[in-house]
């Protein structure tokens, strides 16, 4: 089936008449693994989503995803992680990283003390996994945050692990944190640190008492991402190296070894 939107109001009554032929269940649009299904299996989940409290605004954005080529061709292209550790760091400037990231260190050391006072996480670790993520902010990714995370979670490789993240985008929306069209990396990672969705709606933190989480400005989403890692088992005063205690919980950020590693590596040497 294909559908030809004329805008959301539109989108949304074609979602609803595409429900009724697939007997109310998400399961009756399989995955794929290239775009021609994408818009049935869009209709269909508008129905998973709703069940799991997505709105009218989620649903909206749902509505006019699309089907993200340039991600399919990153998910199946990430060659850089089969690097050795040299290697990998060398490419994503370690060296780099680590000489800015000893400057942000100076000149913003009280904010950095107060989130490890609240968190209990170095500032060697959050400003080594904000240098590596975005270079500090420099570049945030250019894809539309919803069609990226949608069209992972259609595509038949890892989808029961990005419909979540799915889910969550569509939430994201409705709180008003993200838009249809705000951009993020390819694998639908959004913000400072690359927040999956997902994460992002569960971990996210109003540090600077905004009313608004916002993963582009960098208070909200450095406090966030050191919320994330204490919420998932940080050790306050525990070493992060690896073999460590609170290595186990750079894992959780990333499943990559060596960028496991190289956060690892650079937060130490960022602190000093």
């Amino acid at each position: 089936m294909r559908f030809k939107w004329s805008g959301p109001v539109a989108a949304l009554s074609l979602f609803a008449t595409a429900l009724l032929g697939v007997s109310g269940s998400a399961s009756a649009a399989p995955c794929g693994n290239n775009g021609g299904g994408f818009g049935q299996w869009k209709a269909a989940f508008a129905a998973e989503a709703q069940r799991a409290g997505v709105g009218q605004r989620g649903l909206q954005a749902l509505a006019s995803a699309r089907y993200a080529t340039r991600t399919i061709a990153a998910d199946r292209n990430q060659k850089s992680f089969n690097y050795s550790l040299q290697k990998f760091m060398q490419i994503r400037g370690s060296a780099t990283i680590v000489a800015q990231g000893r400057k942000r260190l100076a000149r913003d050391r009280a904010f950095y003390d107060a989130l490890e006072q609240r968190y209990g996480v170095p500032a060697g670790v959050i400003i080594a996994i904000h240098g590596m993520e975005t270079g500090f902010g420099r570049f945030m990714g250019d894809s539309s945050v919803v069609s990226a995370i949608t069209t992972l979670a259609y595509d038949c490789r890892r989808s029961d692990f990005f419909i979540p993240h799915a889910i969550g985008a569509l939430k994201l929306v409705d709180r008003g944190a993200i838009t249809a069209t705000t951009k993020g990396a390819r694998h639908g990672e959004l913000g400072h640190t690359q927040f999956l969705p997902g994460n992002a709606l569960k971990y996210g933190v109003d540090i600077n008492g905004d009313g608004r989480v916002d993963f582009y400005n960098q208070a909200d989403a450095l406090a966030s991402t050191a919320n994330f890692l204490r919420q998932k088992g940080w050790r306050p005063g525990a070493g992060f190296q690896e073999g460590q205690p609170n290595f186990r919980v750079i894992k959780q950020w990333n499943a990559a070894g060596v960028y496991q590693k190289a956060i690892a590596i650079m937060a130490a040497r960022i602190e000093g």
